[in-house]
């Protein structure tokens, strides 16, 4: 059975508390919190402020997702403001092993992430030094995309060379899932499911939540 990060960027951000609440009544495992820059993604979502804000009211972890260029300027702030754990991408990263051990410095989880286009081979050399590997399956920077297939194959390579070199990490999924494909990804060797827009546009988010982990 997978773990569940709902994004909290799909959350009421006139109800944050409300929304906050919601996931921790909820079976949720984390609340994914996805920080966005407007140069390494073309979107803004928020800062460490309303990080902070969400992390006053949660009793999740918060796995912080930083879609922003030169993340390490922003590691020890977003610890402050609760982090539990951060994952930043491969792609806005000069020095990625330095940064990893950076995150592992500061008791955060280290997690790195890859775009659609980014071949999962390229982290071969940083693979035993990771937590987490978040696989996009949508291109960042919007909510709400439709998912795309290729991810399947791409998880598929990545379980392998886990399961090759005997690695801990864990594999996460981030942009259009659903109950559809949920069983899917789990199958192909996924640990944690990023769901946003699917869990708070329903009727009943706690029980989307449920479902997805019961799919999985």
């Amino acid at each position: 059975m997978a773990e569940i990060a709902p994004s909290i960027l799909a959350a009421d951000f006139g109800n944050l508390q409300r929304d906050v609440e919601l996931l921790n009544a909820s079976a949720a495992d984390y609340i994914h919190v996805d920080i966005m820059d407007g140069v390494f993604v073309p979107n803004i979502s928020f800062g460490i402020p309303v990080c902070e804000a969400i992390h006053k009211h949660a009793k999740k972890p918060l796995d912080v997702h930083l879609m922003i260029e030169k993340p390490e300027r922003y590691f020890e702030a977003f610890k402050k403001a609760g982090a539990w754990g951060i994952t930043m991408h491969y792609e806005a990263c000069t020095h990625l092993h330095r940064n990893i051990e950076n995150l592992k410095e500061l008791g955060l989880s280290a997690g790195v992430a890859l775009n659609p286009h980014t071949p999962v081979e390229l982290l071969t050399d940083v693979l035993g030094d990771v937590s987490l590997v978040l696989i996009m399956s949508v291109n960042p920077g919007f909510g709400g995309q439709k998912f795309i297939d290729n991810t399947y194959k791409k998880i598929a390579r990545l379980h392998s060379l886990r399961e090759k070199f005997g690695y801990s990490f864990k594999i996460e999924v981030d942009g259009g899932v659903n109950l559809d494909n949920a069983p899917l990804l789990v199958r192909e060797g996924v640990d944690i499911l990023v769901a946003g827009s699917f869990v708070f546009s329903s009727s009943d988010p706690k029980g989307i939540i449920e479902q997805l982990k019961v799919a999985s």
